[in-house]
């Protein structure tokens, strides 16, 4: 390229600018860095199995397969369940109560939506359906505190004389003439009284005891709360949940979970309708025999019935150990009046009672308590049924229909 000569440049100014401009003997052109024209509009990916970074330099993409990323993800997989186990074990007791008060809202959105039918506002319903519960919860311990203190007072008062009847028997002293009876007792006496573990285990046993009943009243509480909360923003949770499912099955996804609900719904109440009448019968059976303690009775009745087919077997065999006391032919009579009305409540009270709530199978409702119960005592005994409707549900509705396309 010639340089231009402009006007009034002398001709030997023009011929050393051409002489400079000349490459040196032996000189190479310098690399010039410019940008690839694929990332002069953005980063782009290139071919397969490759990618290009943001200086132009494409590279092999990691494997999946590499030894490197699996152990690495393998190693965050571990990391995150050891944390959510390490939140769970330290939460067990929250979640418990979160379980509980969400199948109390389930339990009592049925209520409240056939007073929603009624044209009554939904507020006002859930304030309706909460009262009811807190008054019977009320009404419980209203009606059983005195009565335990009642009963503990007398077996006090009575403790005393019941004693000293046995120490006044021919057995007792048949007894101690024989082997010392009295001696031995009163020694033992002597030396738990000045045993100072023995009494501070008592004096731990009663605050444990005080501890305990604490913690069981602010468990409530904080149930109640929850089911209060959970009950009212139930309708945006269920739609905050179908959103998280994709667009085309939200609706098979929504009908399935409204239909699980309503299930579980239905069962608490035709639950607690059964334990009602359960309770009602046993009671009623109870003040004619005259068995004692007849209220107390009742309520553990009615708390037994709640679980489904061995609680109401659990709570005739309690009623029959109090009854002995009494005498046998009270026991035998309460017996065979208790148990045959579970014949008539197992084919023809629950069949009526349950019929819009879930259907399972015996053996698996039997193997669903019993694992429940142990995995999370009353309230997995309380929660099994329903929740082994749903996983049935999901299986037919779910998997025997994708089974059944192939």
């Amino acid at each position: 390229m010639q340089p231009v000569r402009k006007p009034g440049m002398p001709a030997l100014a023009a011929s050393v600018l051409r002489r400079l401009r000349q490459p040196l003997p032996g000189a190479q052109p310098r690399l010039r860095f410019e940008m690839p024209p694929e990332l002069a509009t953005g980063p782009e990916h290139g071919a397969e199995g490759e990618d290009t970074t943001r200086f132009g330099a494409p590279g092999p993409r990691m494997s999946a397969q590499h030894p490197l990323y699996v152990g690495f993800m393998g190693t965050v997989g571990v990391g995150v369940a050891l944390l959510v186990y390490w939140i769970g074990s330290n939460t067990t007791q929250l979640l418990l109560w979160i379980v509980a008060a969400l199948f109390i809202a389930l339990g009592l959105d049925p209520v409240v939506r056939w007073l929603e039918g009624r044209k009554l506002p939904r507020p006002i319903g859930i304030l309706v359906a909460v009262s009811v519960l807190v008054s019977a919860v009320a009404g419980f311990f209203a009606t059983l505190i005195p009565t335990i203190v009642e009963q503990v007072t007398e077996i006090v008062v009575q403790a005393p004389v019941w004693v000293r009847d046995f120490i006044d028997s021919e057995f007792f002293r048949t007894m101690d003439a024989q082997f010392g009876v009295r001696d031995r007792i009163t020694q033992e006496l002597d030396k738990f009284v000045k045993n100072p573990d023995a009494m501070g285990g008592i004096f731990g046993g009663v605050l444990g005891f005080g501890s305990t009943v604490a913690n069981g009243l602010f468990g409530t509480l904080i149930v109640l709360v929850l089911s209060l909360y959970f009950l009212a923003a139930l309708p945006a949770m269920k739609k905050w949940g179908y959103r998280l499912a994709p667009r085309s099955r939200r609706a098979r996804v929504e009908a399935l979970s409204e239909e699980i609900t309503g299930s579980v719904g239905n069962y608490v109440i035709g639950q607690a309708c059964v334990a009602l009448l359960n309770a009602t019968f046993a009671f009623i059976v109870m003040s004619i025999l005259g068995i004692p303690f007849a209220v107390l009775l009742a309520f553990v009745v009615a708390l037994l019935a709640f679980i489904p087919l061995v609680g109401g077997m659990i709570a005739g065999v309690v009623v029959i150990l109090v009854s002995l006391t009494t005498g046998w032919q009270t026991a035998v009579v309460y017996a065979v009046c208790y148990f045959a009305y579970l014949q008539f409540e197992a084919y023809f009270i629950s069949p009526r009672i349950m019929q819009k709530a879930v259907a399972v199978p015996g053996a698996v409702a039997v193997i669903s308590v019993i694992a429940g119960g142990s995995l999370l005592g009353v309230l997995g005994a309380l929660i099994a049924i329903p929740t082994a409707a749903a996983v049935m549900l999901l299986v037919k509705e779910i998997f025997i229909v994708r089974q059944d396309k192939h």
